[in-house]
Formats: C-alpha cells, sequence, structure tokens
C-alpha cells in the first residue's frame, strides 16, 4: 500500500479532473507513479508531466542514452519503481544486458564510451554535486553544450522524479524487475 496513494477519479477538485484530463490527451494513459502522486498538487502534477514530455519523448539523445542516464539515476536513489518501468525501456531502446546488469548492481565501469561519459557525468552530479572539468569536457566533446544542459535536466528531473516515488512508497507492479540492494 503506498504511503500517498492517487486521488480517486471521483473525489478529484476541477483543477486535478482538468490535469488529469489532459494527460490522458497529451500521454495517453492517466497519470501513474510519480504524476499519481504529484495529483494531490495538480499544478506541480502539470509541470512535471510537461517537462518530462520534453525529457522523455521528445530528447535529442537517442533512446538508449536517455534510458541509460534515467537508470543510472534511478538506481543511485534506489527507486525500485523507477527501475522497474524503465529496464525494459531501456532493454527496448537497444541498452544491452552488460550495461543493465552493471547499473543494477551497482557498477560503474562500461563498455561504451557515450555510456561511461554520462554515467561519470551524472555519478558526479549525484555524489559530489558538481561535475569536473574532465567529466563536464567528455560530455561537451560527445553531446555539445545543449546536450549537456538537456543531460543535466534529465538528471535534476528524474532525481525529483525517485524521490517522489521513494517518499510515497510507491510499489513495483508483479512480474516488473526490481533492484537488488548495493553492495
Amino acid at each position: 500500500m503506498p504511503r500517498i496513494p492517487p486521488v480517486p477519479v471521483e473525489t478529484m477538485t476541477p483543477e486535478q479532473r482538468r490535469v488529469f484530463d489532459d494527460m490522458l490527451v497529451q500521454r495517453k494513459s492517466p497519470p501513474v507513479g510519480p504524476l499519481a502522486v504529484a495529483m494531490h498538487h495538480p499544478r506541480l502534477a502539470e509541470t512535471m508531466s510537461a517537462i518530462g514530455l520534453v525529457l522523455r519523448f521528445n530528447s535529442s539523445f537517442e533512446p538508449r542514452l536517455r534510458e541509460f542516464a534515467i537508470l543510472t539515476v534511478g538506481r543511485h536513489w534506489d527507486s525500485q519503481f523507477e527501475w522497474a518501468s524503465h529496464e525494459g525501456e531501456g532493454r527496448k531502446a537497444g541498452l544491452s544486458e552488460d550495461s543493465i546488469a552493471i547499473l543494477k548492481s551497482g557498477g560503474n565501469r562500461f563498455a561504451q564510451a557515450d555510456e561511461q561519459a554520462i554515467y561519470d557525468y551524472a555519478n558526479e552530479l549525484l555524489t559530489k554535486h558538481f561535475a569536473s572539468d574532465a567529466a563536464y569536457q567528455r560530455v561537451v566533446a560527445l553531446f555539445g553544450v545543449a546536450g549537456v544542459v538537456e543531460l543535466t535536466g534529465l538528471v535534476g528531473y528524474y532525481c525529483m522524479v525517485s524521490v517522489m516515488l521513494n517518499a510515497a512508497e510507491i510499489e513495483v507492479p508483479p512480474g516488473l524487475p526490481t533492484l537488488p540492494p548495493k553492495a
């Protein structure tokens, strides 16, 4: 049972119902996970949805790298729901089984140079709260300044998503993958 349950449709305020209906149109589904939690504050839910649409569905990153960044953040926060929602998406996007397994186990060395650069940059932001010049220069060389801005936005957005999911204790639906404890 989640700590913060979804808002039942029949008890929604007019503003909640407007945001809910907009999500049905824009996302083709009702709000789930962090957006279902955020529906308790409809302006937040609306803003989170808009940012998520930009970062997830209109990203300049190829899907494999976008999902890699999302899984990196989800693993950092031990966000079970986030991991469960994106492991399969990463696989569909072409993320290798090795990369998924390394992230899942808490590892930090990846065969693909672009994945390693994203991991190092994101990990430094997550653990040191800053990125070194070396990590920054590697991602700039690969993705340009606009790519670094987007990557930083991905990391920040999925931190918010992961923390929201963890605080609300949103459970992983049966049959989806979960994260083991970090070694």
